[in-house]
């Protein structure tokens, strides 16, 4: 049979039962986009160069049960139709199309590929790769020819539309000659079945390590929690003992169940990105990546490169493409934080991606969609911003779907000492040390003091406190100097004044409502005796 003569028709038998058979194989039709997904995910869980080695061996496989197929199949008249025609087969399957005067990779010119689906299909998961990307075509080109020939023959790429070549050029060599003559014997060893068991077992071996590391993480952060504050909520280290904050993680739970923008609000330090991963936690989107940005920390150039990405010599640097964090987030949540620091002109190009939901690479006019989450957040007053000029009106109503506003710290002062028994167990842990409770002064201390930095501040000297205590508690000596001079908070008087018997009274009722009418409780908390608590209530009595 000549080369010529090669007819799909031929080689294709359809069964009414269900079966395909392909040169007499049975076969199966397999959506491109299928594998797509498949290469991506071995890409994501395993990495590159496992990912590389299966999808290369399954090839050398699919490629040399191919060629023994056809062997039982057609007499060919030479050698040279016999080889030719495992290109047009691929081929014929729809794998690629094959450029004009085409005679195959073990020609003196090697083989051009146009439309390869392999390329096609990387760009469409991952983007464009700053390698080649054909591994399987490769595979089975490499089967295919080492039956054929009856050599150990290899094919490799040296152009690939999947980097952004115009065609994947596929050259085919024995190992002798790319380990003597080419340099290229690095790329063989996707080839070999003992390297892929290796890296296989140590790709599962890191990943059981890194679960088990997280899971002790976990185990300690819930025994550190249960012996801290047995009663507190902690969703992420989100103290909610106040009124304010049990609203704002309430509102924040709701929210995450739906896929809207989300804007937070707040001081600096007060815990904005705990908020947004506690979003993105409890969404739908909870097993995608959650990737925070600081706007205010990169210049607008860079910025926009970080957010959209860059292709190769798009501007002094850049070597190579780059996705941004819109690409890489995918199936996520983005937080660009300090939002309300970027420029006008990136303003404008932000309000467009989430108008449109998709991005422009820099230095590219092609458009690419994006899936992922936006929360943003700011510790600037938006409004005044908007008022002054410097922030776009239409941009803030995009973001500002769900607006959740962080209390500053001193307006909880309930979640002070939680947190910092909390921060306290942390900075013991990460240090070190058995520092494992506050002193009573300490702590009465902790709660004079405003807090101008919130929670972060709050954090920083629990470490200090940390770092200089002498036995296994802090003391106030511990804190640093402005904790330690604040003075007792002055109430604000609200109203016309009170008499004491009055605020007494007031008092009291309190302390009693907040637990649930124990008395004895009431009268510790107090630093009464239940004697004493009897005796003020019953003279409350009119």
């Amino acid at each position: 049979m000549r080369i010529q003569d090669l007819n799909i028709q031929e080689l294709v038998e359809f069964d009414l039962s269900g079966e395909i058979r392909f040169a007499g194989q049975r076969a199966l039709i397999i959506d491109t986009t299928a594998l797509g997904i498949l290469r991506k995910e071995l890409i994501d869980h395993f990495g590159f160069t496992v990912a590389r080695s299966i999808l290369s061996w399954f090839g050398f496989v699919q490629g040399f049960r191919m060629a023994e197929a056809m062997k039982s199949q057609f007499k060919w008249e030479s050698d040279s139709d016999r080889i030719l025609a495992g290109g047009r087969i691929h081929l014929l399957e729809g794998m690629y199309r094959l450029a004009a005067g085409d005679n195959g990779p073990l020609s003196q010119k090697g083989s051009t590929l146009i439309a390869s689906y392999e390329a096609d299909q990387h760009i469409a998961h991952l983007g464009k790769s700053d390698d080649c990307v054909c591994w399987t075509i490769c595979g089975i080109m490499s089967g295919y020819l080492s039956s054929a020939t009856g050599k150990e023959i290899y094919v490799l790429e040296d152009r690939c539309m999947g980097r952004g070549d115009a065609a994947c050029h596929l050259i085919g060599r024995t190992r002798d000659e790319w380990e003597n003559k080419h340099n290229r014997a690095n790329e063989l060893r996707f080839f070999d079945n003992e390297n892929l068991r290796g890296w296989i077992d140590n790709s599962l071996h890191l990943i059981t390590k890194t679960l088990k590391h997280v899971e002790e993480t976990l185990r300690e952060k819930k025994r550190l929690l249960s012996y801290i504050a047995k009663d507190v909520d902690d969703p992420l280290g989100l103290i909610t003992r106040s009124a304010s904050m049990q609203r704002l993680v309430d509102l924040a739970r709701r929210i995450a169940t739906v896929d809207s923008t989300v804007l937070i609000t707040g001081e600096t330090g007060t815990g904005k990105e705990r908020i947004a991963r506690f979003i993105h936690n409890e969404s739908a989107r909870a097993k995608g990546p959650f990737i925070a940005i600081n706007c205010a920390a990169i210049t607008e150039t860079l910025l926009e490169s970080e957010l959209f990405g860059h292709v190769r010599g798009a501007f002094t640097g850049s070597t190579h493409d780059r996705a941004g964090i819109f690409e890489a987030a995918m199936g996520g949540t983005i937080l660009l934080d300090e939002i309300g620091e970027i420029s006008l002109s990136m303003q404008v190009k932000l309000l467009r991606a989430l108008q449109e939901r998709e991005v422009r690479r820099v230095g590219e006019n092609k458009s690419r969609p994006f899936n992922v989450r936006v929360i943003a957040a700011t510790n600037s007053e938006l409004t005044k911003e908007i008022a002054a000029g410097r922030f776009r009106k239409d941009l803030y109503y995009r973001l500002n779907i769900v607006e959740l506003h962080v209390p500053a710290l001193r307006d909880r002062r309930e979640d002070i000492l939680p947190l910092a028994r909390i921060l306290l167990a942390e900075a013991a842990e990460r240090l070190k040390r058995k520092v494992t409770n506050l002193s009573p002064r300490a702590a009465d201390q902790l709660l004079r003091y405003n807090w101008p930095g919130n929670v972060r501040e709050l954090e920083n000297a629990m470490e200090r406190a940390v770092a200089l205590a002498r036995i296994t508690r802090t003391e106030l000596e511990d804190l640093p100097e402005e904790v330690r001079r604040a003075a007792p908070i002055s109430p604000t008087i609200i109203g016309p004044v009170k008499t004491l018997d009055d605020v007494e009274k007031n008092y009291i009722m309190a302390v009693l409502e907040h637990n649930n009418g124990n008395q004895t409780q009431a009268a510790t908390q107090l630093g009464i005796g239940t004697a004493t608590l009897y005796r003020k209530l019953k003279n409350m009595v009119p």
